[in-house]
């Protein structure tokens, strides 16, 4: 089985296109859940996926509401409901093409080598490592992800207990909390990244806008700061390493930073 693991949070306007994008995937060879976890919504988000739960019979849904306490300890409580030995996450603001779960399904099954990960491209953009297209199957290293954090979230798929095996999100991060559960699966699993673009992500839009969690670009970079501390302190980076990624990474934040206000004029 797999397990779809969205967390919405006042998503009125995006959460049916969504969950429509989940139920139009077809067959893609196992079963499928939902599992939706509402974080204190307090708009027409609740009524709004009550109504699809009753549409849709045939679908298994899992539905739980809970105070609001942020995006890491939704998806933690969705994977701890979930049933599946994958789990796909979700975000109520992207959907899926129709043959996201199933392409990457075949690959996982096909493959004679180990997946325990798998994301792919979004967007139609086309990833680049060192100055090299990525056009094919790639498995990726931690120094890879640390140059430049991939896949976004809502193109991931994930063994369970793998992320049972890392500890799943941490919850006390706010900001960049997908690269640092990212780099803690690179670390133990086989991590694979596909370049086909099967998701569409925040309608679209640029990573780094003037609204949402990717408008807060000083708490980003904080919060990856503290991922590169986190791999010094485990030993799988040296302090010289971190040195070096730190400042990249500065770089990386002056860049954005010039980027969200060149797009606000």
């Amino acid at each position: 089985m797999l397990s779809v693991v969205i967390p919405v949070y006042n998503s009125e306007k995006t959460i049916i296109q969504c969950l429509n994008s989940v139920v139009e995937q077809g067959d893609v060879g196992i079963e499928l859940e939902i599992v939706i976890i509402n974080d204190g919504s307090t708009d027409n988000t609740d009524s709004l996926i009550k109504e699809f739960i009753e549409k849709h019979p045939g679908v298994v849904i899992k539905y739980k509401c809970k105070e609001n306490g942020g995006v890491s300890r939704a998806r933690n409580l969705g994977i701890q409901l979930s049933s599946g030995t994958w789990i796909a996450f979700l975000d109520s603001d992207d959907i899926w093409l129709p043959n996201k779960l199933f392409s990457q399904l075949n690959i996982i099954h096909s493959s004679s080598f180990n997946i325990d990960f798998i994301g792919c491209a979004r967007n139609n953009e086309v990833l680049s490592i060192f100055g090299k297209k990525i056009i094919s199957l790639h498995k990726a290293t931690i120094t890879e992800l640390l140059i430049k954090m991939f896949p976004q979230t809502s193109t991931a798929i994930v063994r369970r207990d793998l992320l049972i095996q890392v500890g799943c999100y941490d919850e006390t991060m706010t900001h960049a909390e997908d690269g640092d559960l990212w780099l803690r699966l690179c670390q133990n699993g086989d991590f694979y990244y596909m370049p086909d673009s099967l998701v569409v992500t925040g309608n679209g839009k640029h990573n780094y806008g003037a609204s949402g969690l990717s408008s807060n670009l000083i708490a980003m970079h904080k919060g990856t700061l503290r991922t590169i501390d986190k791999l010094v302190t485990s030993k799988e980076i040296s302090k010289s390493k971190a040195m070096l990624f730190k400042a990249l990474y500065f770089l990386k934040y002056i860049r954005r930073v010039v980027t969200v206000y060149v797009r606000a004029d």
